[in-house]
């Protein structure tokens, strides 16, 4: 990948883009310009459940996030899937945490068993992780909930395709469930 923090630098002016053309997460869909030079798989991520957690703060409609997390033999985050819906809103978010060191200029894509490909473009990246996020056609979210599994393909810095499998086994009784854990604040005013 080219460095990093040279990306980071253009982020900003992509982002105020994206306000003033509202279409620019539509263009996701189109091919990549560069093609990957081939593939592998990341067979060392161990996933944890799926589970929902919601937050309510002070007289604001509740979110909640159905979430799973996926980290390396050392403890170290590899992957971070999120569903994210507010109460009363339209639609959902798909937000997916991934270690830097991804080609941000190719987004990253989700597919449902064998689906079609959905691309999420990055939005964001921090010191130890980068952010892609869109909405999430409602489509989607039936098939995660009646799917076994999730396929996350990232493209990385030598222009690999890296792709991961998601179990989705859990991923229905969780998102229709009751929340795992609801934090709520309180404010007085």
């Amino acid at each position: 990948m080219p460095c990093a923090r040279h990306n980071l630098v253009a982020l900003p002016i992509i982002i105020a883009a994206a306000a003033v053309r509202p279409g620019l997460a539509a263009q996701a869909d189109k091919p990549a310009e560069v093609p990957t030079r081939g593939q592998r798989e990341a067979k060392d991520i161990t996933y944890g459940d799926w589970q929902k957690l919601c937050f309510k703060a002070g007289g604001t409609p509740t979110l909640c996030r159905t979430t799973i997390t996926g980290k390396f033999p050392t403890g170290q985050m590899a992957v971070r899937i999120d569903l994210i819906e507010r109460e009363g809103a339209p639609t959902a978010r798909v937000q997916l945490f991934v270690p830097v060191g991804v080609y941000l200029q190719q987004p990253a894509k989700l597919t449902v068993d064998q689906g079609t490909p959905v691309r999420v473009p990055y939005t964001w990246c921090l010191s130890n992780a980068c952010i892609a996020a869109d909405v999430a056609q409602p489509g989607m979210i039936k098939q995660m909930e009646s799917g076994k599994t999730l396929v996350l393909e990232t493209v990385d810095s030598n222009l690999l395709a890296l792709t991961t499998s998601v179990p989705l086994a859990q991923f229905a009784a969780a998102h229709k469930g009751a929340p795992a854990k609801m934090l709520e604040q309180y404010v007085d005013e």
